[in-house]
């Protein structure tokens, strides 16, 4: 093992994938599903945070996922403007930060104000940060950061990683030290691509509603043993 690695990781991402598997297996809505992955990521986000992660990206929401039927899409909208006007008042109780990554150009009015409200109210805390990629695409980030790039007319020999990096939606959050994802599916899915680039990627079969927090110290467990060179 080596010396110099972290008991856990300081960036953990999750791709909550399973929601909809599970509501069909359990013979609920569909809606129902992705409301007790939002229990889940509650318990194992706090539970994340107290065992010194600092940050924690949840990807619940994709650039994709505005393909799904019309009502899931809906629903799923009215489930996040609910998280950014009450569930985030817990958040603010137990000291987290939250945060809001990808487009929002699609949401609506009340979920922007919400987020924006949100955002506001736990910009202070620092018991560590909750990030939820909303409309987000990997790929797109990226775009929007060349187009960043191209309107303040860098030229190409002066663009190094940083002057990528300090483009990105949230430019001060690090890189994913480790990605989980649920529900047997072994992919990324556009997910964070840029800070992923030496990730530890973990793969399990367990649907994201029924992921615990035994489950999350197993992981970690497994984590700490793994010999992360970044190349060298």
């Amino acid at each position: 093992m080596n010396d110099e690695q972290p008991t856990v990781p300081r960036h953990l991402g999750l791709i909550l994938d399973g929601n909809r598997r599970w509501a069909r297996a359990h013979g609920v809505p569909i809606i129902e599903g992705h409301r007790q992955g939002f229990v889940a990521l509650k318990t194992v986000g706090q539970a994340a945070l107290d065992s010194g992660v600092e940050y924690v990206s949840a990807y619940v929401f994709s650039t994709e996922n505005w393909r799904r039927s019309r009502d899931e899409v809906t629903q799923l909208m009215r489930l996040f403007l609910w998280i950014a006007k009450h569930e985030v008042k817990e958040l603010h109780k137990n000291g987290v930060r939250l945060r809001v990554i990808g487009s929002r150009l699609q949401l609506g009015k009340a979920l922007v104000k919400a987020i924006h409200e949100a955002e506001e109210l736990t910009k202070h805390n620092t018991r560590g940060t909750l990030l939820l990629c909303l409309d987000y695409g990997g790929q797109q980030e990226i775009v929007d950061a060349m187009k960043r790039i191209a309107a303040e007319h860098i030229a190409p020999e002066a663009i190094t990683l940083d002057t990528i990096n300090e483009r990105l939606y949230a430019p001060d959050v690090p890189p994913m030290d480790l990605v989980i994802r649920t529900s047997g599916e072994e992919r990324l899915s556009n997910f964070m691509l840029w800070r992923s680039a030496y990730s530890e990627l973990v793969f399990t079969p367990t649907y994201w509603p029924d992921f615990s927090k035994d489950e999350l110290d197993s992981i970690f467990a497994a984590y700490r043993d793994r010999q992360r060179r970044f190349g060298k």
